[in-house]
């Protein structure tokens, strides 16, 4: 949630240094309220290629999509902000109902803090001096919320001496995992091992609910009994009184399986003593990788996204210009690793423009990227087609979490290619 006293960008620092790829010359540094009034548009090249452009009205659908389809469930959302690290895009998710931000580590925690954001569950273990110092730090705040996870009667007692010390509380989550997954409780030994830690920190640790991440399970039916496991031991704990959080939180959900994190949770018979969460993060921008694979199979089988509009639509492009045609059957594109996610499958050609034209049109679905250099990609073309150097692409991406980080600035354009924000990112 965003304090109605704390901006959601601080003023002070407004600005939009020149010096940032994407954005082209610029004698100084502009204020973000500058950027619509300069009149920019993409088509009439006045931004500096290559650039991570973002489209403002599929954000927006991406947006009321995603808050249609968690309120059906009666559950909440804390997308998770390491996707894009970008306070413009929390703020737009709060906006849209967000119950908070998901994020991985302390550091962006603070920054999201910084720009207003005073609800954080943090998704991962806090661990280390500096690590706790800055979330105590936050936590001077009365109006802070904080969430971690905790996994290991080790980390509890770290944890719980450092808060016991500087007289604060820390809410925590009790991760589960799985074997051969990442952190996370294995088995019912080491639950009584967690359990027993925090009965030894009563005034320091704040127990308040469950925590899993069920994506490191590739295939449903093991998910489902995981995310049953996750239901059991609620319960379970729950029955002991030993939660002191009400209602109980119960979070899951990367962007791959939250249509199924939400069936299982939310119909947990908990009645109104279990609040779930949802962190899909990815949907913001979505992808043509396997988030769109991901999303293909959510609106083939879940009831809820099959009755919503049309799903998810990619909000994220890599333009470039074709810098040389030199084979008939092969382009050069000014882009490459250093600008597009790669981990996940290759950019993927979407639109073609050429200066003066008056609209970009569809790349042919022959055009393949085949290779990602640092600052180059080979595209695969026909004989027939007439690309010229100078002409611009969009490319589509996989993996926007990958891409973001390699952007400082990323423009936002409106249905008519008008640049009318540059969105930062604090990686």
């Amino acid at each position: 949630m965003l304090t109605h006293e704390t901006p959601a960008v601080k003023p002070a620092e407004d600005m939009i240094d020149p010096l940032n790829k994407g954005i082209g010359y610029l004698e100084q540094p502009i204020g973000h309220g500058e950027v619509a009034q300069r009149g920019w548009n993409l088509l009439r090249e006045d931004l500096s290629l290559p650039a991570a452009v973002l489209y403002e009205d599929k954000l927006r659908h991406n947006l009321e999509w995603m808050r249609q389809f968690t309120a059906a469930y009666g559950a909440k959302h804390a997308p998770h902000g390491k996707t894009t690290m970008a306070p413009r895009l929390f703020a737009m998710q709060l906006d849209a109902g967000a119950w908070g931000m998901t994020l991985a580590t302390a550091h962006q925690t603070q920054v999201a803090y910084e720009y207003g954001v005073r609800r954080v569950l943090m998704a991962n273990q806090l661990i280390g001096r500096q690590n706790m110092v800055t979330i105590a730090r936050l936590l001077r705040d009365p109006g802070f919320e904080f969430y971690c996870l905790v996994d290991s009667a080790e980390q509890i007692d770290q944890l719980g001496a450092y808060f016991s010390q500087s007289a604060q509380r820390l809410n925590v989550l009790i991760e589960l995992g799985v074997a051969g997954g990442r952190a996370g409780v294995r088995d019912s030994r080491q639950l009584d091992a967690v359990l027993n830690a925090l009965a030894r920190w009563p005034d320091a640790l704040f127990l308040s609910g469950i925590e899993v991440y069920e994506s490191v399970l590739g295939d449903e039916a093991p998910i489902r009994a995981f995310l049953l496991h996750a239901v059991d031991v609620t319960n379970e704990v729950a029955a002991k009184k030993l939660f002191r959080r009400s209602p109980i939180l119960l979070t899951g959900a990367g962007s791959a399986w939250y249509d199924v994190v939400a069936e299982i949770f939310c119909a947990g018979n908990f009645k109104d003593a279990v609040e779930v969460v949802l962190r899909p993060g990815c949907y913001l921008t979505h992808d043509v990788g396997a988030y769109r694979v991901a999303q293909a199979r959510i609106l083939a089988s879940n009831p809820v996204a099959g009755q919503m509009s049309e799903g998810l639509l990619p909000g994220l492009h890599i333009w470039a210009y074709v810098q040389s045609v030199p084979e008939p059957e092969e382009a050069i594109i000014g882009m490459g690793r250093r600008d597009a996610a790669f981990d996940s499958g290759l950019p993927v050609p979407a639109l073609h423009f050429r200066p003066g034209q008056i609209a970009p049109t569809p790349a042919p679905a022959r055009w393949t990227v085949t290779k990602l250099m640092d600052q180059h990609a080979y595209l695969r073309i026909g004989p027939q087609d007439n690309l010229r150097p100078g002409d611009m692409m969009a490319f589509d991406i996989a993996h926007p979490c990958l891409t973001f980080d390699k952007w400082r600035i990323l423009a936002l354009v409106n249905s008519r290619y008008d640049v009318v924000d540059l969105i930062e990112t604090y990686f």
